[in-house]
């Protein structure tokens, strides 16, 4: 196997990449790195100082591509023959990346604002930073309920890129801010959990839900 795949199983991020990967049948060796080791960590700081996760490694082209977004995009222009994840159509392929921008950026950073918030040592919470995170994810969570009035997934009857992005930022986010009555916003993640790729990357990271904050 020539890509390889530095993750972790609880990372966000990663269940992005790893849903995108499984959905084109791409071949790839797994890298589990963990922060807790020395080693792996200070391996993984060398390859990407950042230390963010994911990061995929070309190895047969000596590449390294760092962020979810452009490992997706990588992948889908170095396997056509698998199914899209962005639309040919470049009008079509925009809409498709400003809902993966929105995403990642709206809903899926200010979760993470919550969720990392609750590890932190006791007199070192940000209850401030915490309130506005949780409240921009409730106006998103407005957005969205009316943009998948009617469709299945977010760019209509096609699976892409999007929809990767979708499944992390709402599953942790309905940890940190309930879905409450968004009805399609309920819905759209059942469905999300329900395809079989997605329905793998939760079962790889089941083991390692204990560790997540609650």
């Amino acid at each position: 196997m020539t890509l390889r795949l530095y993750y972790h199983p609880l990372s966000s991020f990663c269940w992005k990449a790893l849903i995108a990967l499984y959905e084109k049948g791409v071949d790839f060796t797994p890298q589990l790195v963990d922060f807790s080791d020395p080693e792996q960590e200070a391996a993984f700081r060398a390859l990407w100082p950042v230390r963010k996760f994911p990061v995929l490694k070309d190895e047969a082209e000596d590449r390294l591509i760092p962020e979810s977004s452009i490992i997706i995009e990588y992948i889908d222009q170095k396997f056509p023959e698998g199914p899209r994840l962005i639309p040919a159509d470049p009008t079509q392929a925009r809409e498709m990346r400003l809902r993966d921008r929105f995403f990642d950026l709206y809903v899926h950073v200010p979760m993470q604002k919550v969720m990392t918030d609750r590890l932190r040592p006791e007199g070192q919470h940000d209850p401030y930073g915490v309130d506005q995170a949780k409240a921009q994810i409730e106006t998103c969570y407005r957005m969205i309920d009316q943009d998948m009035d009617g469709r299945t997934w977010l760019m209509g009857d096609d699976f892409t890129m999007a929809d990767c992005a979708a499944l992390p930022a709402l599953f942790y986010g309905n940890m940190a801010v309930p879905i409450g009555e968004n009805r399609n916003v309920a819905a759209y993640l059942d469905r999300l959990k329900q395809r079989p790729t997605v329905a793998r990357v939760l079962r790889e990271a089941e083991p390692y839900f204990k560790y997540v904050p609650q």
